[in-house]
């Protein structure tokens, strides 16, 4: 359910989407970090669990910022542009995985 698509109108605020760009590489670089740590026969199971759950609250806050973008340009104009049933819908959707 690809709504810009369709329309073209909406899109990922740039400043967000280059900040959530950022975190990810970030995260990447903490995956990667973990990865190596399993490559080591003495990691202790509690400090990558640590590591996991540092990585799940990265991801959690750069799903929330991209989250807030998406209320702030698109929900709050639902109306106006005769969307509102497609909106919930998406937003019905990704929360299901949150």
């Amino acid at each position: 359910m690809e709504h810009s698509a369709c329309c073209g109108e909406l899109r990922l605020d740039p400043d967000v989407r280059e900040d959530a760009r950022r975190r990810l590489l970030s995260i990447r670089g903490h995956i990667e970090g973990i990865l190596r740590m399993l490559e080591k026969e003495s990691v202790y199971c509690v400090d990558v669990l640590k590591q996991i759950k540092a990585v799940e609250g990265a991801l959690d806050k750069v799903g929330g910022k991209v989250l807030q973008s998406h209320l702030r340009e698109h929900v709050v104009n639902a109306r106006e542009r005769g969307d509102v049933d497609q909106i919930v819908a998406e937003l019905m959707e990704v929360l299901k995985y949150r």
